[in-house]
């Protein structure tokens, strides 16, 4: 794999766990934090962090993400040792005249590889077909949880 690119697994993973995220905001829904993690043979577990307030529920994902990366997985779940993953969130992204407007965060790593962060601007939550979002753009990298 090419430096800073990512596999198609990952790619798949990240654009699906998005989609999920403007699927919620377009029905006027909280994203809260979603997780998604895949292992080798394409298996996906996803998880929802809603009980807390919002630092700690991202801490919960990533939390979770090392724990299957520790444990080889989740059997319950129906995944083995995960090889990617994807964790997305809502939050306010600063633009260039220091005004806040709404975003959803993606944070996707995959294991051996580094990890990095990418946000999409949205608009007119709850609207339905009326929900508009930019094409993702990126953030930096992160530290990789696998």
């Amino acid at each position: 794999m090419a430096e800073g690119s990512i596999s198609p697994q990952l790619d798949e993973l990240s654009s699906i766990l998005m989609g999920q995220a403007f699927d919620v905001l377009a029905a006027g829904r909280d994203v809260n934090v979603l997780l998604a993690v895949a292992d080798a043979a394409g298996n996906v577990a996803s998880y929802t962090f809603a009980d807390d307030g919002p630092e700690e529920c991202l801490e919960g994902a990533r939390k979770q993400v090392r724990k299957l990366a520790k444990e080889g997985g989740d059997k319950d779940a129906g995944i083995h040792e995960p090889q990617c993953y994807a964790i997305a969130y809502e939050a306010a992204v600063a633009d260039e005249r220091g005004s806040y407007e709404d975003a959803v965060i993606l944070e996707f790593g995959e294991k051996g590889a580094p990890a990095w962060s990418a946000f999409s601007l949205f608009d007119g939550r709850g609207k339905g077909d009326d929900f508009r979002w930019t094409d993702p753009a990126p953030a930096g990298e992160v530290e990789c949880l696998l």
